[in-house]
């Protein structure tokens, strides 16, 4: 199984340099081959008897004429545009297959990245070997054990970092869970996570939230400034390292509740929703945004199938607030702003994130075990690891104001 482990560096000032010319190095050949990939693809449906352009045919053409066109490619390693026109191969083909748009062509300062075959970089200890640059200090020491695969140097804001991917063995990741049952984890903007083991809401960090007012007003120091200047590279770069930040501190509080799910639980129910829907509404779409539903979502599937955990996903249309835990009745409409509702088939009170969590739960372990404790049918989409067969025990638990006959 690939896994990428994301590193920061340590350059001098020679150092980073030579990453800033290998990253424009791969932007050019990016731009280029997609220019050229244009301009071929037109002439061929015009006439079918000239080539079709490939991702090949753009490296060969480039080696071809890199030498005597563009000789300051030859200053940094051959993998920067090498790897760019690979990956502008795969763009082609996502975008063919239709699981993305027409390629863009990538722009100065933004994303600025090259990559490297696994044949063309070492890594030691806390250090890394780049092609005609030597060891590069490391700030830790790679954590995966495999095959290393390739490596992804990258900048953001005015901080370099590596991304290496191993190809580790799956089997290595793979530990039992401290509690095998199953938790529903209902997701919210007043708290990230609302779990139905009864625990206290996990709030969020709030991070753009809590850093709204310094964020406006670099951005309207950058505004002021002249275009082109040095007081706008500086500008532009406290912009960069606060955005950064606001970033780092969502992403580390969704690693540890990511972390601490998978290693608790086997069983995951979740919600599929819409956050591209939910951005629409202008009330909610920063505070959506804030929380990072996708990002949970992706943490949460990788790190599920490192630790052979199973994530239910229910249906979009799943009514997880409005039906009653309890007794099942479902009501025809739950406004937002209604926080707590009364069953009137039980006559039992519900938290609404709790009382949803509950049923995500619900719905995770109907999904996965039947009677026999074997894989069952359900609603919910289900990843491939399969729970153990297990004999299971329903013990009746009543809700408030519910009796055993009821």
């Amino acid at each position: 199984m690939l896994a990428a482990h994301k590193i920061a560096l340590k350059p001098n000032n020679v150092q980073a340099t030579y990453f800033a010319r290998a990253a424009g190095t791969a932007r050019f050949a990016y731009n280029w081959a997609l220019a050229e990939w244009g301009r071929q693809y037109a002439a061929w449906t015009l006439d079918n008897t000239q080539s079709k352009p490939s991702q090949m045919a753009m490296g060969r053409a480039l080696n071809a004429i890199k030498k005597e066109a563009f000789p300051w490619m030859l200053e940094v390693t051959k993998n920067a545009p090498q790897m760019a026109i690979i990956q502008l191969g795969a763009a082609f083909q996502n975008f063919f297959a239709g699981r993305a748009k027409y390629p863009k062509p990538r722009k100065k300062g933004v994303h600025d990245r090259f990559s490297l075959s696994n044949d063309q970089f070492s890594v030691e200890s806390s250090r890394i070997r780049i092609p005609r640059l030597g060891w590069v200090r490391m700030r830790e020491a790679l954590r995966l054990t495999g095959k290393i695969m390739s490596a992804t140097v990258s900048r953001v804001a005015d901080q370099w970092f590596v991304s290496i991917t191993v190809d580790t063995l799956e089997q290595s990741t793979s530990t039992q869970a401290e509690n095998q049952g199953a938790v529903g984890v209902d997701l919210g903007v007043s708290a990230l996570a609302t779990l139905s083991t009864g625990e206290p809401p996990i709030p969020g960090p709030k991070a753009h939230k809590v850093l709204l007012c310094r964020l406006q007003r670099l951005s309207r120091g950058l505004s002021r400034k002249v275009k082109g200047s040095q007081n706008r590279k500086k500008a532009r770069m406290k912009l960069a390292r606060l955005h950064a930040r606001i970033s780092n501190i969502r992403k580390d509080a969704l690693h540890q509740l990511t972390t601490d799910l998978t290693r608790r639980f086997h069983t995951i129910g979740i919600e599929d929703l819409n956050v591209k829907g939910m951005l629409k509404n202008r009330h909610l779409s920063r505070a959506v945004s804030d929380m990072g539903f996708f990002e949970f979502r992706r943490q949460l599937e990788y790190k599920a199938a490192w630790r052979g955990r199973v994530i239910v996903v229910a249906d979009r249309w799943y009514p997880s607030s409005k039906t009653c835990s309890c007794c099942g009745h479902k009501l025809d409409e739950l406004p937002l702003s209604v926080r707590q509702w009364t069953c009137p088939g039980c006559n039992t009170t519900h938290d609404r994130d709790v009382n949803a969590a509950v049923n995500l739960k619900n719905l995770a372990v109907s999904s996965t075990v039947s009677v026999c404790g074997e894989e069952g049918s359900g609603s919910g989409r289900k990843t491939r690891t399969k729970p153990a067969s297990v004999k299971q025990k329903v013990s009746f638990v009543p809700c408030a104001g519910m009796s055993k006959s009821d």
